[in-house]
Formats: structure tokens, C-alpha cells, sequence
């Protein structure tokens, strides 16, 4: 009884590492996506991201499907490395084995916008990565 009861503690203690660890890898591919679209770094906000995530966003034509090719490129004539004004804070984080939930607000005082982002991520061979993302304005959207 004793021994099943230390091998029981030793697998816990296991699971729980490994799903902080797993967290811990969620939230830096986050944070590689906060940075990169906060500071224009174009490589560092593609890195993000799986090449076939889907994001799925509301553009000035409307509802739309993006690419992370196409979303990277919102932010390609801003100077590399200079503040843009984004600024992300990560609200929540699930992880479920090789998948992983994510809520992140993104503010822009300048423009008096507030954002949330909803991610579907997934552990890939190349790491954790944001498979898919959508996003609603949750500002009063009076201001412009």
C-alpha cells in the first residue's frame, strides 16, 4: 500500500509539472503574439501562430477569414521595434493535454479601443502554436 501510494503522489506531481510546464509554453507563444503585434515585429508575431491557423476577424468590409500571412501584414508599414500603442494582457489561460484556450485583451489608449481575443492553440512538433483566433471590440465603439 505504501508503494502504490508513493508511485500514486510521483504520477500527480508528474501531471501537474507537465501541465505547468505546458501552460508556461502556452503563455510565451502569447506573449511572442502580444510583442510581435505591439512592437511590429513581423517574424516574432508569425512565429505565433501554426501557417494554417484560421483567424476569423471583423475588417471595415465585414466578416472575414484571414491568414496568418494576411494578419501579419497589418502591421507591416510600422517601423520594427517601435511601440505601436497595442497593449495585451492575457486574461486566461486552459490547457487540456495537447490543447489550450486562451483569452487575451488588447488595448489601444490612443484610439480608446478594447479588444478580447479568443485563441485555440495546439502543441505541435514545432512547440505551441495559435491554430485559430477571433476577436470582438468590447469598447463602446463611439470613439474613432
Amino acid at each position: 500500500m505504501k508503494n502504490f501510494t508513493l508511485l500514486l503522489l510521483l504520477l500527480l506531481t508528474f501531471q501537474l509539472t507537465q501541465a505547468q510546464s505546458s501552460h508556461l509554453l502556452v503563455e510565451k507563444t502569447l506573449a511572442n503574439y502580444i510583442e510581435g503585434s505591439s512592437y511590429n515585429k513581423l517574424e516574432l508575431l508569425e512565429s505565433a501562430f501554426s501557417s494554417n491557423a484560421t483567424l476569423y476577424l471583423t475588417s471595415k468590409e465585414g466578416f472575414k477569414i484571414f491568414t496568418p500571412k494576411q494578419y501579419v501584414a497589418f502591421f507591416k508599414n510600422s517601423k520594427a521595434g517601435v511601440f505601436n500603442g497595442r497593449i495585451g494582457e492575457v486574461l486566461s489561460i486552459d490547457v487540456v493535454n495537447d490543447i489550450a484556450t486562451a483569452r487575451v485583451k488588447i488595448g489601444i489608449p490612443t484610439r480608446k479601443w478594447v479588444y478580447v481575443d479568443l485563441f485555440l492553440l495546439k502543441n505541435t512538433d514545432k512547440g505551441w502554436k495559435i491554430i485559430s483566433k477571433t476577436a470582438t471590440r468590447i469598447d463602446d465603439g463611439k470613439s474613432k
